[in-house]
């Protein structure tokens, strides 16, 4: 797809304050309007200098007054970012110099850029596949190591590569299918039933390894999300504040006093983890804390992973047991016994899972948190070998699970004797999934709100 527009765009690119502050324009006039508001120190025009060199000189404002000493570049399409003229001047980080420059820019014609609408323009041109695209925000969002890489290997296109081999084998079966059909005077070779099963086998097969990467990917780019749960006054809330270093959350003796869900992020065994305080379990009669709790149990079965909090100073109960067994049912859970320095009750109900770890830790005094971490790096094994390749959001995952599905059906249906023109309809069905992915068929509203998540000037 191409992008046909008349439009000069210009915004910041760079957060302020900071040391540097770049404008950012793309668009037919993009490199006209610079060299308007652009003078160089060697007195030539900008466009008399090779693109994308870096030529140093003043900027001016609209009044063509000297507002800052700085340098600029400039692309030619479509060899550029977004695939238009683009220009870019790096000034120094004052406010009010991008301020009166960026002023100047749309005095010149330019209009404010909208969020996404550099990367965007980029997609649209060809520049960029979608999967590219979302992982330029996904970058820009990381919060930990291995999000970066994860980030910059999906911009450079590991995960479109692993879905285009599963689109181009469905392709290739499409295609000597309608061969065969359409020119049967030809010597094509007959289409087998046993190549199409086999066809289909193989695309379920990478399709499911696909899907399975959602959680991790989705929990290296924003946090793998887990609950801190367990009953009242059992010490969530200060877990989550020793793991924090700080107050974040209100910590009092009273039972019950958490009552919505608080969420941080905090690097745990060298995991990102996305931990999230809940309110105490147990049944209430107050409708606040009902609903604290009710939200309690939608993070639980949200969780990737759980951090079952007992207190170990008062006897371990079956309610506890049961509770306990209910968090195992959601995702994987590690057995918290919190309060350590305080004497420790029986806990004569306790029957738990062999493969269950279980620590011992004292929120009040940190003793036990470096035996919490390895239990929570035991249970998040972590890889760098399928960097860029994972499928980092609900939308991807979606995509992905239509895809299998409609293949799954295709197979089902050529099995159970339908005839291969009526099997190829899901196949053509899985290939429309696989082209959301990337952007070879998404709708105009779903990439609408893709870039929505982008700031201004990216």
């Amino acid at each position: 797809m191409s992008l046909h527009t008349t439009q000069t765009i210009a915004a910041v690119a760079t957060g302020l304050p900071g040391a540097i502050g770049i404008l950012r324009l793309s668009g037919p006039n993009a490199v006209s309007i610079a060299a308007q508001l652009f003078r160089a120190a060697d007195g030539l025009p900008l466009e008399t200098h090779p693109p994308r060199s870096m030529v140093y000189g003043s900027l001016l404002d609209s009044q063509g007054k000297v507002i800052d000493r700085m340098v600029c570049t400039y692309s030619r399409g479509p060899a550029s970012y977004t695939g238009e003229d683009t220009a870019e001047l790096q000034c120094h980080g004052s406010p009010l110099v991008l301020q009166l420059g960026l002023e100047a820019l749309f005095h010149l014609g330019a209009r404010q850029a909208l969020p996404g609408e550099f990367t965007k323009r980029a997609f649209l041109n060809g520049r960029l596949d979608l999967a590219q695209a979302e992982a330029v925000v996904d970058l820009i969002d990381a919060q930990s190591r291995e999000g970066v890489y994860q980030s910059a290997g999906q911009l450079a296109g590991a995960l479109s590569r692993r879905v285009d081999g599963i689109y181009s084998g469905l392709v290739d079966l499409m295609a000597h299918f309608h061969a065969v059909l359409d020119y049967p005077d030809e010597d094509i070779d007959p289409f087998k039933e046993e190549q199409m099963v086999q066809s289909m086998r193989w695309a379920q097969e990478e399709l499911t390894a696909l899907l399975s990467t959602h959680r991790r990917g989705e929990s290296l780019v924003g946090g793998l999300p887990c609950a801190i749960t367990g009953k009242p006054n059992a010490g969530k809330s200060s877990l989550l504040n020793a793991l924090l270093g700080y107050d974040r959350a209100i910590v009092t003796d009273i039972p019950g006093t958490t009552r919505d869900t608080v969420e941080e992020r905090v690097r745990l065994g060298g995991v990102l983890l996305r931990l999230i305080d809940t309110a105490g379990l147990r049944d209430s009669a107050d409708p606040i804390e009902r609903m604290g709790v009710e939200r309690s149990r939608t993070a639980m079965e949200q969780a990737a992973l759980i951090l079952f909090l007992c207190d170990q100073s008062v006897p371990f109960t079956q309610e506890d047991a049961r509770l306990l067994e209910q968090a195992t049912t959601c995702a994987p859970t590690i057995l918290v016994w919190n309060k350590t320095d305080l004497p420790s009750a029986p806990t004569p109900f306790l029957h738990l899972p062999e493969d269950m770890p279980v620590v011992e830790v004292s929120a009040k005094t940190g003793q036990g948190l470096d035996a919490l971490e390895q239990a929570v790096a035991s249970l998040v094994p972590h890889s760098d070998t399928d960097s860029g390749a994972l499928l980092t959001n609900a939308r991807q995952a979606d995509a992905a699970r239509r895809a299998l599905e409609s293949v799954s059906l295709a197979r089902q249906s050529l099995q159970a004797g339908y005839t291969p023109d009526a099997v190829l309809v899901d196949i053509e069905n899985a290939l429309s999934a696989l082209g959301e992915l990337t952007g070879r068929s998404v709708r105009e509203d779903i990439t609408a709100r893709i870039f929505e998540r982008f700031c201004v000037g990216k």
